[in-house]
């Protein structure tokens, strides 16, 4: 374990290293054209490293590449895609240590607590494995089934769990040391958020009340189901549940096999997922492919469309079957507040709106100046708004790079922070997106916004007088304002006191500043340093005094920055 240890922190610490050195230094010295050469290759290459690690060591580490591999949104393709296949990856644990630790946990031997177990795993996961089996025949009367799917732990995952948060702790101490990280995320605290995820996950007793918690929230739901637990034969560390196995989500040809339409799959599946975030506020945040199912049912003769307009279970041709609920997020009131002012405001293509439901989120925070962003997010939703993926890919890339040009400071500039359990919300976004893209390429996510989020705004409108009288005694407020502040400017104009600032104008003349000083340092150590380099063969003393001061301007160049932001220059 202490092995174990040491790689993750050693392999964490060489690429934070290597990143430090080309995304900051290299570009400090006017390099950045150097440290833009063959990034793609560095990112693959860290990519597949890793992915030869996870793989290696298991436990925690699958689950942390999983994860990277749905930030579609924030990481390169080079680094999505490298990790795409790390769910399907994973080495089974040989059969006898799975038995010995399952008849310990159940207390009797296989063959008494089951009819018939099959040695062969259904699939394996980085925390357990899964291995169809069938009841016994009292417990099958009792349970009102006979097949089912047991859940059990790969044995010694504790230690491993407790090794890799340890580790994981080590490298968000370090990046919270970062300063363009810690502005915006309280690293330390994602990680204890993740470690709270981690040990439920190995808490089959917690995933089971998991399991009829989701499937109450929808009981009524023809669209949905979710397997029955047998309390019975489940413990902290084994899981019994109905076995529920069916098409695969993103299962193309068995879809149109069982004449299910995979594009009318793909609205439905985002609906769905909308319903479990925005109307339920607990929701699945592990939808990846082998996670739900398409479960064909059997229909009436009506006609086809009166099929997939009826909801109800006699009318319906399929449902989704979700399965593993080790990974459930749960939305806040506040946050499901503001997610739903967000989801409203990109359905009406509206900036200022967007901007403000994400700071109601949590994800700016309240000493964010957001006028630049709203002017951003306007114009994005001017050129971009309303394209599916497909039509986006279609669009020229210049496009996107000067509008990243333009606006990309502004982003950076702004304090964001992730608000607990945002993480998770991500997560099953990135994951429910790329799905429905994957099903449909022409799937277009406005889509399936824009009827949710109509229903959202006819369900605000009880909350619109509230809002007009809010508005009202603020129009007030500021008008009773108004005659003493016009007062107050035209007496500064008179004394000649009035002045302008632009802080973004203020903060480029100091980043110029910084950067003149700093070549300036890198000139002088250059000319030092050859300086010295020609003159040591035949002065060695003056030479090495001249080689020796180079140094100077040197730690001028590479800590300007640093001392600059610490005194507020």
């Amino acid at each position: 374990m202490r092995a174990r240890y040491r790689r993750i922190t050693r392999f964490a610490a060489r690429y934070l290293v290597q990143a430090w050195w080309y995304e900051l230094v290299l570009p400090r010295f006017g390099m950045a054209r150097l440290a833009a050469r063959n990034r793609s290759m560095r990112m693959r290459r860290i990519a597949q490293r890793f992915h030869v690690l996870a793989v290696d060591l298991g436990g925690l580490m699958i689950k942390v590449g999983q994860f990277m591999s749905s930030r579609l949104d924030v990481l390169p393709p080079e680094i999505t895609k490298e990790l795409e296949g790390l769910q399907d990856e994973v080495p089974a644990v040989p059969f006898p240590a799975i038995r010995a630790l399952a008849e310990a946990e159940l207390g009797v031997p296989l063959e008494r607590a089951y009819a018939f177990v099959d040695p062969t795993p259904l699939a394996a996961a980085s925390l357990g494995q899964a291995h169809r089996a069938q009841l016994s025949a009292p417990d099958a009367e009792q349970a009102g089934l006979t097949d089912v799917v047991i859940k059990i732990q790969r044995p010694g995952i504790d230690e491993v769990v407790d090794v890799d948060l340890r580790a994981l702790r080590k490298v968000g101490v370090w990046l919270s040391r970062v300063k363009v990280v810690r502005d915006r995320v309280e690293v330390p605290a994602l990680v204890e958020e993740f470690a709270t995820t981690s040990f439920e996950e190995i808490d089959y007793l917690h995933e089971a009340a998991n399991a009829e918690r989701f499937a109450a929230d929808f009981a009524d739901d023809a669209r949905v189901g979710a397997p029955a637990v047998v309390w019975e034969r489940t413990t902290k560390r084994v899981l019994t549940l109905q076995d529920v196995t069916a098409i695969k989500i993103n299962d193309l040809d068995g879809l149109r096999a069982a004449g299910i339409d995979p594009a009318e799959v793909a609205q439905t599946f985002a609906a769905v997922m909308f319903d479990q975030l925005f109307e339920h506020g607990f929701f699945h945040a592990d939808p990846h492919p082998g996670n739900v199912f398409v479960t064909p049912l059997e229909t009436s003769s009506a006609s086809p469309r009166a099929l997939s307009e009826d909801r109800s279970d006699e009318a319906r041709r399929w449902r989704f079957t979700f399965v593993d609920f080790g990974m459930m997020g749960e939305v806040p009131t506040n946050l499901r507040r503001g997610l739903r002012r967000v989801l409203i405001a990109a359905a009406s293509r509206d900036g200022k709106g967007l901007v403000e439901g994400i700071r109601d989120v949590g994800v700016l925070l309240p000493s964010a100046d957001t006028a630049e962003l709203e002017r951003a997010m306007t114009q994005l939703f001017a050129r971009f708004g309303g394209m599916g993926f497909a039509e986006l890919q279609a669009v020229d890339p210049r496009e996107f790079r000067a509008f990243a040009v333009e606006f990309g400071d502004v982003v950076r500039s702004l304090p964001f922070q992730l608000p607990e359990n945002f993480l998770l919300v991500i997560r099953a976004m990135s994951l429910t997106s790329g799905m429905c893209s994957s099903l449909d390429p022409a799937f277009n996510i406005w889509d399936a916004v824009e009827p949710y989020a109509n229903r959202l705004i006819r369900e605000e409108s009880g909350n619109v007088v509230q809002a007009f009288a809010r508005e009202a005694v603020s129009v007030l407020g500021v008008s009773a304002r108004l005659p003493r502040r016009l007062d107050a400017v035209i007496t500064r104009v008179e004394e000649g006191r009035l002045t302008a600032q632009s802080p973004r104008l203020e903060r480029r003349l100091r980043a110029l500043e910084r950067l003149g000083s700093r070549i300036l340092a890198a000139v002088l150590f250059a000319g030092l340093l050859i300086a010295g380099a020609v003159v040591r063969p035949d002065d060695p003393v003056f030479g090495t005094v001249l080689m020796s001061l180079s140094g100077l301007p040197l730690l001028y160049a590479l800590l300007a920055g640093l001392l600059a932001r610490r005194t507020g220059a």
